[in-house]
């Protein structure tokens, strides 16, 4: 190989490799996934600022680490450069102050469980301080975080309207939404009170919390603040939400009903008895609220005013009332969470553990049944009553009720009421205290209030057995004391509290009402020999037999005759009555709802028959369930609990619908 050739090959090889080594820029092709996530995701979602940020900071020459630890001095610099934009300004200085607050909420500063009593006091008041300290510091980025946010959303020379498309804009809002969030958290954390004060204090800055946009909140003492943020629920399937602008919240109120000393007696005449409030203890407002707030300056032209002037404004909004707000001269969208408030309520009560405990009467939380109403009182708004079945609580309604929240048609036009009872309380005396329970209820509501008539009654199970003698008219005393011995009869016939729970009235405020695998008929289920030993085990509750044994000895009566029947004639637990031999089926089973009023079933059907006398839910047959007169009657693939499938939660929403399209308040 000439000398030559050689040369030529080795130059050319140098002179690739050296062209190669001199290119900066090289393509190549990237996932999807992380093309999006490098445009979307922050510090929110990483541990690590957001790309727009990043090349923000790239301008000073520092790096990202310094300035999340130092973002003052960094925002300093960044002020110097003119050839940064404002919105790159504002954007970056709202992130970097919300980094360095979530690092200092996660640091060991910041954590209370070091305040230990094995420290000396010494080493506890020294680390007390420290803690204080690291929240004052939180507390201090969060606000700079909250002004910067909203000077970037409403003072820069570009409106939102114009960045409507802007991932920039959706992260600055979620930056703002999540800073007042912990805000508040870290406030309540620094201060803690046994009550939300009106007014929040951060060095020099003093946010002011307005309630004018809730009236119901403007005077009520408030005792907890919590954030919807970081709230996660099982049992929930959807979380229903309404995206717009504001940080969602869920307010707590004080039980107020708490201490009253009815709330846990066993009153035998519930319709005359005088409350010393006035009002049943038992009916309970809403305690669990949503709300949505929002931060601005109290007065405020130039940026200048917002990122110095130390009075800003919070502002509470019932997203039930508003759907949008007012803010910086511009309409905008107000979000809401409607879930969570529902979720929470469910949570911290546990009605799940209470509903089988009073089956053995081992919790004496359900001495009367209860009413919830899971929104504040709306005058404008149809009345939906749930009734649960037997060993059950409001919990059997979670997919439905969350359904009807993320409805907007339903959200707008029903407010729910949930009615929560003792199960083995016998049947005909369950129907008389929630009688008299609704009727207090809708007592309180004006008469003139829309929130009055045409309510919606909807029982599952054996709370479809009662819901059907809630809205029936009927006088069984002849049939109950057929079945006496002339020795009772002549006993008990004249008992005031045994004649009243004999007549049976309706509630005129209801005119629709849905059945749900009721086992109006009886069902044979309840005479298995599994389910004839629990009967057993369920025992009446004691503090009724104790009211019942108190009033008949005050009228020189023995209850110890009265103690041999149970069980074994009229006074039988519900899971006993349930039968289709009982005596509570044989006066009750014929009678129908009131003419006129509109009624519904939905039953379940386990088996792969069409054959009515065949078709059963696994509990309740078909034949149970059946009532002649029904407006519709739905028959799902499904067992017992078929009120929790989404076939019969749409079935559900199609008759609140239709509901509402023949009263006239809505036109599909």
């Amino acid at each position: 190989m000439p000398k030559n050739f050689s040369h030529i090959v080795l130059l050319s090889i140098l002179g690739t490799t050296l062209l190669s080594g001199c290119q900066v820029v090289t393509v190549k092709n990237q996932a999807v996934k992380v093309t999006i996530a490098n445009e979307r995701e922050s510090i929110l979602t990483r541990d690590k600022l957001s790309e727009a940020s990043l090349n923000v900071l790239s301008m000073t020459g520092r790096e990202a680490k310094i300035c999340t630890t130092n973002p003052t001095q960094c925002v300093q610099e960044l002020q110097q450069i003119p050839q940064i934009q404002d919105e790159q300004l504002y954007s970056a200085a709202s992130e970097l102050y919300l980094a360095r607050a979530l690092a200092l909420e996660g640091s060991s500063d910041c954590k209370i469980g070091l305040l230990t009593s094995r420290k000396s006091e010494e080493k506890q008041k020294i680390q007390q301080e420290i803690y204080n300290q690291c929240l004052e510091q939180e507390l201090d980025m969060l606000d700079k975080s909250i002004r910067y946010s909203y000077a970037y959303m409403f003072k820069t020379q570009r409106g939102p309207e114009d960045r409507i498309f802007d991932n920039r804009q959706v992260q600055i809002r979620d930056f703002y939404n999540l800073a007042i969030a912990k805000l508040s958290n870290a406030y309540s954390l620094r201060y803690p009170e046994k009550e939300v004060q009106r007014q929040i204090k951060i060095g020099q800055s003093v946010y002011h919390i307005d309630f004018s946009n809730y009236p119901l909140l403007k005077d009520q003492k408030i005792e907890q603040l919590m954030s919807s943020y970081n709230l996660n629920f099982s049992g929930l399937r959807s979380i229903n939400r309404r995206d717009g602008f504001g940080s969602e919240f869920v307010v707590v109120l004080p039980d107020s009903n708490a201490q009253q000393k009815e709330s846990n007696q066993y009153i035998l005449d519930p319709l005359h008895f005088s409350y010393e409030s006035g009002v049943n203890p038992n009916i309970h407002k809403a305690r669990y609220l949503a709300a949505t707030f929002t931060a601005e300056p109290k007065a405020a032209t130039s940026v200048n005013d917002i990122l110095t002037k130390p009075e800003f404004v919070i502002r509470a909004y019932d997203p039930y009332k508003y759907e949008s707000i007012q803010l910086a001269g511009h309409k905008y969208p107000l979000a809401a969470n409607f879930s969570t408030p529902y979720g929470l309520w469910l949570a911290q009560n546990n009605l799940g553990k209470a509903a089988y405990l009073t089956l053995i009467d081992r919790d004496n939380r359900l001495t009367m049944p209860h009413l919830y109403m899971l929104e504040p009182y709306n005058p404008n708004k149809k009345v939906i009553v749930l009734v649960h079945g037997l060993a059950s609580s409001p919990e059997a309604w979670v997919r439905l009720t969350n359904d009807i929240m993320g409805d907007k048609v339903l959200r707008e036009n029903y407010q729910v009421w949930q009615v929560f009872y003792s199960t083995n309380m016998p049947i005909i005396e369950s129907r008389l205290q929630i009688y008299a329970l609704l009727k207090q209820s809708f007592a309180q509501v004006n008469a003139s209030a829309s929130a009055k008539n045409d309510a919606v009654l909807i029982g599952h199970s054996m709370g479809g057995i009662i819901s059907r003698l809630l809205v029936s008219e009927a006088d069984v005393t002849k049939k109950a004391l057929s079945m006496m011995s002339n020795r009772q009869l002549s006993k008990y016939k004249n008992v005031p509290i045994v004649a009243q729970r004999m007549q049976i009235q309706d509630i005129p405020n209801f005119s629709r009402a849905i059945f749900i695998s009721a086992p109006h008929h009886g069902t044979a289920y309840a005479d298995l020999w599994f389910t004839r030993a629990a009967r057993k085990i369920i025992k009446l509750p004691g503090a009724f037999l104790t009211a019942v044994g108190d009033t008949l000895q005050s009228q020189d009566l023995d209850f110890s005759d009265l103690v041999k029947q149970i069980d074994q004639g009229l006074i039988q637990n519900g899971p006993s009555d349930l039968s289709h031999k009982s005596k509570f089926m044989a006066i009750t089973s014929d009678i129908t709802p009131r003419k006129g009023l509109l009624f519904h079933s939905i039953m379940g059907n386990d088996t792969k028959s069409d054959d009515p006398n065949l078709i059963t839910d696994g509990i309740v047959p078909y034949k149970s369930a059946h009532l002649e007169g029904a407006v519709s009657e739905k028959i799902i693939q499904g067992g017992h609990s078929i009120q929790e499938t989404p076939e019969a939660v749409l079935e559900l929403r199609r008759i609140l619908r239709l509901h509402l399209v023949q009263l006239g308040l809505y036109k599909p």
